[in-house]
């Protein structure tokens, strides 16, 4: 099975029917659990499946979180500063990540519709994985 975090299979998030940015999908617990952790910024956007609830302990950098559907429509947005969490929200499934300001860029906000484009071996809505840390 290929690395979900590959370049060679560029995935793109899709807001509201608009491709907005590039985005990774963390589709192991592994890569969760890691999420941006050490990175110094994002270009573009986190993905993580299973997961209700993220932590910036740790984190260089301030993010947008939003909290989705299983079917990815954004039912909250938060902004997350450095050492900041994100309670688990019962109906949440998948948190985006981004730096923070991507998402008022995007046009992103909470009755947004998501989906994944690109990849080999992906559909077009489907999510498969998690920022700071995430936890199930």
């Amino acid at each position: 099975m290929p690395d979900p975090l590959s370049p060679s299979s560029p995935l793109h998030l899709v807001v509201d029917g608009r491709i907005a940015a590039p985005v990774e999908v963390a589709g192991t617990r592994r890569t969760r659990a890691r999420g941006l952790l050490g990175r110094t910024g994002v270009e573009g956007a986190l993905l993580l499946p299973r997961t209700s609830s993220v932590h910036a302990l740790g984190m260089r950098f301030p993010l947008d979180v939003a909290l989705c559907t299983e079917d990815l429509e954004v039912v909250a947005v938060r902004e997350l500063r450095p050492g900041g969490l994100v309670l688990p929200r019962r109906s949440v499934r998948t948190v985006l990540e981004a730096e923070r300001g991507a998402f008022h860029r995007w046009g992103l906000g909470p009755g947004s519709r998501l989906a994944i484009s690109g990849g080999a071996d992906r559909g077009g809505g489907g999510a498969d994985g998690g920022g700071g840390g995430a936890r199930r």
